[in-house]
């Protein structure tokens, strides 16, 4: 086992409700160049982060955090699928065991709901850019805890809101318009055509192994003049200013992660086409933002600040989750090696002299009238 290593100082998860709502206000911490090794083919509509020339109590290491439908697969909660896989020390699906590669035990729920709110504060505290009029129908795709559906059903009271994921593992307790559904979206969809006005796909690009289907889909299901809203972080450490070098650590763990799940026939970066394949379907009214999600308390700004701070735990946080499944499974890694080389990855993570940031892609899309 790799030796104790330093933990993130503070959590934003004060304002944080765990499968319930995003955060009412951010806490508040105490305290041009391309990426590295791809050109940029999207432009950025955020401004450029300036850095905080003093960060208040950042160091090299931190201490006092203690971390580490209707288809033809959907199922019922009792048939089953609670009877959870455990690998690694960490719990899995069970339906369609080994079709995601990441755990879904408590620990990756609470950061799976981390990840929300730190969406919501990038985003302005929008659920969605899509120019919605009073919805009646929504599918949310890949509903994980389905923080972002019960918000969804309290904005629209008069909307039913339809969850799906491999994993039950939403609350019991939601609005009344909100529901769950135990299914694989890659599965074909048994929806009858021209059911929903607006669907919604988020942090899925390390899970999808056919973006075009999966749009192609959603084109059939959606009434004309459907909204479609794709959400998805781009895994790449991008950098204005030259301070992450070609050989930081967490740039090195993004691309092994990529490694690993290629071993799935899973593209992490094949979300960058998702523009190209709404058009592609038939699509009009296509736009991209581009937002840029820093990583670490390093930005002058303090919204900004809090926001790199989310980013920072929810990797740290998540490290030995996001590692196991691609790294043992993909890249035949044993669990005592990934642990010695996730040392050198949290140590980086802590470090303020790094300006990177992780490119979050939002793409809506119309279904022609």
């Amino acid at each position: 086992m790799a030796e104790d290593t330093p933990s993130p100082a503070a959590k934003p998860a004060s304002d944080v409700s765990p499968r319930g709502s995003s955060p009412k206000s951010p806490p508040k911490p105490t305290s041009t160049s391309p990426r590295v090794g791809e050109n940029p083919t999207t432009t950025f509509v955020a401004d450029t982060i300036e850095p905080d020339t003093d960060p208040v109590g950042e160091t090299s290491s931190d201490g006092g955090y203690d971390t580490d439908a209707d288809s033809h697969a959907s199922t019922s909660i009792s048939s089953g699928v609670r009877d959870y896989a455990f690998e690694n020390s960490r719990r899995y699906h069970s339906f369609q065991e080994g079709r995601y590669q990441f755990p879904n035990d408590e620990p990756e729920q609470e950061r799976e709901d981390m990840k929300h709110a730190m969406i919501i504060n990038l985003c302005n505290k929008k659920l969605h850019f899509a120019p919605l009029k009073n919805p009646q129908q929504v599918l949310d795709i890949g509903t994980g805890t389905g923080i972002w559906a019960v918000d969804m059903g309290d904005l629209y009271p008069e909307a039913q809101v339809l969850g799906i994921d491999l994993s039950p593992i939403q609350p019991s307790w939601v609005p009344p318009n909100v529901r769950f559904v135990v299914d694989d979206a890659e599965a074909e969809w048994l929806h009858p055509p021209e059911t929903f006005d607006y669907i919604h796909i988020r942090h899925m690009t390390s899970s999808i192994r056919d973006w075009p289907k999966l749009v192609s889909q959603a084109y059939r299901v959606l009434k004309p003049g459907g909204w479609i809203e794709l959400q998805e972080l781009r895994f790449v450490l991008e950098c204005d200013d030259g301070t992450v070098q070609d050989d930081n650590e967490v740039l090195n763990f993004l691309n092994n992660i990529k490694k690993g799940l290629a071993a799935f026939n899973v593209d992490l970066l094949g979300m960058r086409k998702n523009k190209q394949n709404v058009e592609e379907a038939g699509f009009v009214n296509v736009e991209e933002k581009v937002l840029k999600v820093p990583l670490g308390v390093w930005p002058r700004d303090p919204r900004m600040k809090t926001i790199g701070l989310y980013n920072r735990s929810v990797i740290y946080d998540g490290l030995h989750g996001i590692a196991m499944g691609p790294l043992t499974r993909g890249l035949k890694w044993t669990p005592e090696e990934v642990e010695l080389y996730l040392v050198g990855v949290r140590k980086t993570l802590m470090t303020s002299n790094q300006h990177g940031y992780i490119p979050f892609h939002i793409v809506t899309a119309q279904k022609p009238l």
